[in-house]
């Protein structure tokens, strides 16, 4: 999922194990940065001092704090694209009311699994190539959506890539709500309920034909 400058690409991919542990703790502490001190205070200097390793070291694989931000969010967003095919693959053929809770509850779980992570990582996403990243996201997971309401037994679909794109649309906006404003205390715990309902009642709208 690479789609930003080449200002913005690492030095050098991980080959060894020992390597993709170095990088694993820079991503991690680079993270741990962003959550505590935020955007503005989150240098290689402190990255690399809570990684326990010279600032040497990360411009080894990254060229600059940016860098190592692009490519922190581009895991990130990589997670949740595959979380999300994973379980459309697995619920391909099956009725579209599991369909519909598979899919949400695997976009929410991936996106809400660390939460703190992914509300320092709104920051990121607005610059440093991360508008390119999240489309690339969002293309997969509605290639992935799409994909799967075509198995459907129980319904037809026109344009499953059209209803693919609404279904994934309905659910980043209270997800967004939930990270970075003060929603009530009430929105948390029912989020996940009230998107599987929401979800479950449009794809079914094609099941009854009541569409057109």
């Amino acid at each position: 999922m690479r789609a930003v400058s080449a200002t913005l690409k690492p030095r050098k991919s991980p080959v060894q194990a020992r390597s993709a542990v170095t990088v694993d703790a820079l991503h991690l502490a680079a993270i741990q940065v962003l959550i505590r001190e935020g955007l503005s205070r989150c240098t290689t200097t402190r990255v690399a001092e809570r990684a326990g390793m010279s600032v040497g070291s990360l411009y080894q694989y990254y060229p600059n704090r940016d860098a190592l931000l692009a490519a922190v969010l581009e895991r990130h967003l990589e997670g949740i694209a595959a979380a999300v095919e994973r379980a459309c693959q697995t619920h391909r053929g099956q009725p579209l009311s599991r369909m519909a809770s598979a899919f949400v509850v695997a976009f929410l779980t991936a996106k809400l699994r660390h939460p703190e992570e992914a509300k320092a990582l709104y920051a990121v996403a607005e610059e440093r190539g991360g508008f390119a990243l999240a489309a690339l996201m969002r293309a997969r997971i509605t290639a992935a959506v799409a994909a799967m309401l075509t198995s459907a037994p129980d319904a037809e679909f026109d344009d499953p890539t059209l209803v693919a794109e609404v279904a994934l649309g309905a659910l980043v906006g209270p997800i967004q709500t939930l990270l970075t404003e003060d929603p009530p205390a009430a929105f948390a715990p029912r989020v996940e309920r009230e998107l599987v309902l929401l979800v479950t009642a449009y794809l079914q709208a094609y099941q009854s034909g009541t569409t057109s």
